[in-house]
């Protein structure tokens, strides 16, 4: 069966769009309606016409979609596929945190179940984090940056300003020894370190740029150089080739790999497109006190 041609004919049938992160497979990424990170697939997802939304992505983001369009019916294709980070931050722990700081704003990060950004002011992404931080600390508050301690630190070291953070992490950012990009450095000596803020500050010590997954992409298609060392999920990779066939783009480590990303096959999309499965539901309550938080994030960026 040629599953990218039965997808694209159960589309146009159901009136479905699909949606996919940058850290899909290539495969994916190729069937995409929209590619994007965390903050343009949530503004895209509140923009659609379609009355099925396929997301290509891990559960948090496809919660998100859900949440932005309550009337809408969401699909996830593999239903297993979640995120480490958004697993290291609990209501419960929230809750109690919330109970000893009680005058404290919570900013939390996307990457994140829909039952913690119920009980959050704001959510962030990594595009907008730092816009976001900052709008709530010149008004004088203090705040809690949560569950990512690296964007936090990151965005602490730059504004100069201290405050709360969770001490989660993307465990694939977490880990990447700078050893590896040192390496590379000496191996490709005008090659450009483009890095994402989840990573160490040891790593982002030695980037010549720091950002989101779509502002690394950006960053190299605007560059004039023509060589980067990519130290973020190695998914980003395949737009940044598509975008700019005359560069080159190494990947810092391979172990710049989420399984959870990786769990989506063609085949799983058009099983759950044309049977209509994995329907992602989110309890009324939890969706309105997260859709707040999340409306919030939309008019601060």
């Amino acid at each position: 069966m040629n599953y990218a041609e039965e997808i694209k004919r159960l589309k146009t049938e159901k009136n479905a769009v699909i949606l996919a992160h940058y850290y899909q497979e290539n495969e994916i990424q190729d069937i995409a309606d929209y590619l994007g990170d965390s903050l343009n697939l949530a503004r895209i997802a509140m923009n659609t016409d379609a009355d099925i939304i396929v997301f290509c992505g891990v559960h948090f983001m496809a919660e998100t979609a859900k949440i932005l369009n309550p009337t809408k019916k969401v699909l996830l294709p593999v239903m297993k596929a979640g995120c480490l980070m958004a697993d290291m931050i609990t209501p419960a722990s929230l809750k109690k945190y919330k109970e000893e700081h009680p005058t404290t704003r919570i900013i939390t990060y996307v990457n994140s179940p829909a039952s913690v950004k119920a009980l959050s002011d704001c959510i962030c992404t990594s595009t907008n984090a730092i816009k976001i931080i900052n709008h709530y600390l010149d008004q004088g508050d203090s705040i809690l940056y949560c569950p990512d301690q690296n964007l936090g630190k990151y965005a602490m070291k730059l504004g100069g300003k201290k405050f709360d953070v969770w001490e989660g992490c993307c465990p694939i950012h977490h880990h990447l020894d700078p050893n590896k990009i040192m390496n590379l450095k000496k191996e490709y000596p005008t090659a450009k370190v483009l890095v994402h803020p989840e990573c160490q500050e040891s790593i982002v010590k030695l980037a010549d740029y720091a950002g989101s997954t779509k502002q690394l992409l950006d960053y190299a298609i605007q560059s004039e150089d023509n060589t980067f060392i990519i130290a973020t999920e190695k998914g980003v990779i395949h737009a940044m080739e598509r975008a700019c066939p005359n560069k080159t783009f190494i990947l810092a480590s391979p172990t710049l790999s989420c399984k959870d990303m990786k769990y989506t096959t063609l085949k799983e999309v058009y099983e759950a497109l044309k049977n209509e499965t994995n329907e992602i539901v989110v309890e009324e309550e939890i969706a309105k006190s997260a859709k707040k938080a999340l409306d919030e994030m939309l008019k601060l960026s």
